[in-house]
């Protein structure tokens, strides 16, 4: 572990308040957290240095830790008794957007968890290095206790002017009646543990090993620090992790995060494909990796050049 931070979530609030640069993130804050809000817990603050991943993997098995989900992430428990994570699509500088316009998946998390925009402020103001990736190493970071005080709701809503719905580059030209309609409060508060890690992005064309390799290190570096705190059965929650703004294929990232889980040994990986054609790309990879690898173990080294032979390409950024 690189570094180790405990927060009390009030005085953290008090001393260190997020800064809102958008007005409507502003909007969503003071529905979150109104005037005289009480801001509940400690937060545990980790920074973890890169692990290498095992030398063998077992491709097959790592298909039966999934479960997958036609949508986006609700925080609802999916292990009784498990400690569960929700993976942040992150920037390799933490939380570098949230105040900002962008209302992508990494932006959401803060919004709907304030608690997170005041600790990157406290953060900063003690100088400490916040990043995910630290030259071309994943240094993920794992935050246990995190308030979340709201739910904002991205689907179109053209009953107050919003056919769009207010995701990406969207929320910055959204109407504050549209904002105000989205955000829903959550009372009480419920509490979530993230896991920050960067996917690599600016890629081209067919992956190369090196890629495929960074991608399976940055998962099972995080995936692993998430079971190492946890001290108790692990589900982690996670999604299309780099496949938007970063541009990264689809069945390649989820199935380099099926093999990280089996390796790390966790116990449930909840992949929230978010619709029809995202569960079909969920239902590609795991064919893929039950048919194409066997059964039994294989040396790692050979999962990732055999995925490499796939062929599978870069996408393009989605913009947002």
């Amino acid at each position: 572990m690189l570094e180790e931070l405990e927060f009390d979530a009030q005085t953290l609030m008090a001393t260190h308040p997020p800064v809102w640069r958008s007005p409507n993130k502003l909007v969503a804050f003071e529905i979150a957290s109104p005037a005289g809000a009480v801001h509940e817990g400690r937060l545990h603050y980790s920074r973890w240095a890169a692990a290498e991943p095992p030398d063998v993997c077992n491709p097959t098995a790592a298909t039966r830790l999934l479960e997958g989900r036609d949508d986006v992430y609700d925080y609802r428990q999916a292990l009784p008794g498990a400690v569960e994570w929700h993976v942040n699509f992150a920037d390799p500088y933490l939380f570098v957007a949230y105040g900002t316009g962008l209302f992508a998946q990494d932006e959401m998390q803060v919004v709907e968890h304030p608690i997170l925009g005041a600790m990157k402020e406290a953060l900063e103001a003690g100088g400490h290095d916040a990043r995910t990736v630290e030259g071309r190493h994943p240094t993920p970071i794992l935050i246990m206790g995190a308030e979340r005080r709201c739910a904002v709701s991205t689907a179109p809503n053209a009953a107050v002017g919003g056919p769009a719905g207010p995701y990406g580059n969207r929320l910055a030209a959204a109407p504050k009646e549209v904002v105000r309609q989205a955000v829903r409060p959550i009372v009480p508060a419920t509490v979530t543990n993230l896991l920050a890690i960067a996917a690599p992005s600016g890629g081209y064309g067919e992956y190369e090993e090196h890629e495929i390799g960074g991608i399976l290190r940055t998962a099972y570096t995080g995936f692993s620090a998430a079971r190492q705190l946890a001290g108790a059965r692990v589900a982690i929650h996670t999604g299309f992790w780099g496949c938007g703004a970063f541009g990264g294929n689809r069945r390649l990232m989820a199935m380099l995060q099926l093999v990280a889980a089996q390796m790390a040994e966790i116990d449930l990986l909840v992949f929230h494909a978010f619709d029809a054609a995202g569960m079909r790309e969920l239902a590609g990879a795991t064919e893929t990796l039950a048919s194409r690898f066997g059964n039994g173990e294989m040396p790692t080294s050979d999962f990732i050049a055999a995925t490499r032979d796939f062929g599978l390409r870069w996408g393009t950024s989605d913009g947002n």
